[in-house]
């Protein structure tokens, strides 16, 4: 079996892919809720509106794919 995932490099270097990730992400988000004419969270939250749930859960498997191919 080989351990190259155990090396510091490698480790660290994923560990700092996955932060960068993260940070894009949430930035696109932000972003998209201030495009949209309305507050995405509060809908989501206070209102229970599932129809834009599962839009905004769409959204995000969208933006995660396009940041994990960009940092692959």
């Amino acid at each position: 079996m080989d351990m190259q995932w155990l090396k510091p490099a490698a480790f660290f270097g994923s560990i700092a892919y996955a932060a960068i990730g993260v940070v894009i992400f949430w930035l696109c988000f932000l972003i998209l809720d201030k495009l949209t004419p309305y507050d995405l969270w509060g809908e989501i939250v206070e209102k229970q509106n599932r129809a834009l749930a599962l839009v905004v859960a769409a959204m995000c498997l969208g933006i995660s794919l396009i940041v994990a191919a960009a940092i692959h």
